[in-house]
């Protein structure tokens, strides 16, 4: 019984990461035109950093995404002690509708926000852009910061409030600490949402500011190339540095 659950994990394991892992190992082969292993290089990455097009792409992206980030830490925090705090008629609604706008499906969201844009007349570039990543990532900030008000002791705001504190030293000094870390993982989730994101980014963003996602599939459907393949490498590093991070940061403090 324990060698069949080791292999079905060895499988499952392998059905997910393995083709992850074959993109990384040819960003180091050395052939362009085919998929015949030729060597060891580190030329695609050289590539890649050389290519200005590309370059100012990634950094769009890390800008959006890090813009994104902050800005939905910021509002989903506030909405979920909001939620959390006050008993308020429409409550209910705003906490279904976190999780309506999480199971949305991307394309879903990407045209009901290109079709806002158009009805207020607003360009398509940096701020459209912006807003749609935000409204994309924020329900999981909010999510994830309120599961963590759920999980402390109600007892210790009081107790702070008896003392003499009042609503901004109670929260900054005992509810901020306290949901800090759901906050920053929330932030590292949005940032890994935000710089992958494809379908939402090809509805409202303009021709003025290319994002990487778009780039590498414009790039993709006229032929893989290694540049492709070194650039997806670094984007999984960076995606799965977030992932841990987040990760780190949802653990309950000893």
């Amino acid at each position: 019984m324990r060698t069949l659950r080791i292999v079905y994990a060895v499988l499952v394991y392998a059905f997910l990461y393995l083709p992850l892992a074959v993109m990384v190992a040819y960003s180091f082969n050395a052939s362009r035109f085919s998929m015949a292993w030729k060597g060891v290089t580190l030329e695609w990455y050289v590539k890649l950093f050389a290519n200005a097009g590309l370059m100012q792409a990634a950094w769009h992206s890390l800008l959006i995404a890090i813009l994104a980030a902050t800005c939905s830490s910021i509002l989903g925090t506030l909405i979920a002690m909001a939620l959390h705090r006050w008993r308020f008629p429409s409550r209910k609604v705003i906490h279904t509708s976190l999780f309506v706008m999480m199971m949305s499906p991307d394309i879903v969201i990407g045209i009901s926000l290109l079709v806002l844009f158009m009805a207020v007349s607003l360009p398509l570039g940096f701020w459209t852009l912006l807003m749609a990543h935000v409204t994309l990532c924020v329900p999981f900030v909010a999510i994830t910061v309120y599961g963590r008000l759920l999980g402390f002791d109600p007892h210790v705001v009081e107790a702070a409030r008896d003392l003499g504190a009042g609503e901004y030293e109670v929260f900054r000094h005992v509810v901020l600490p306290l949901v800090f870390p759901a906050v920053l993982a929330g932030w590292f989730l949005s940032f890994t949402l935000s710089i992958d994101d494809v379908i939402i980014s090809f509805f409202t963003t303009g021709p003025t500011f290319e994002v990487l996602p778009l780039r590498i599939y414009s790039m993709v459907r006229l032929g893989l190339k290694p540049e492709v393949n070194a650039l997806c490498a670094i984007m999984i590093l960076i995606t799965v540095v977030a992932v841990l991070l987040s990760q780190r940061f949802l653990k309950e403090k000893q």
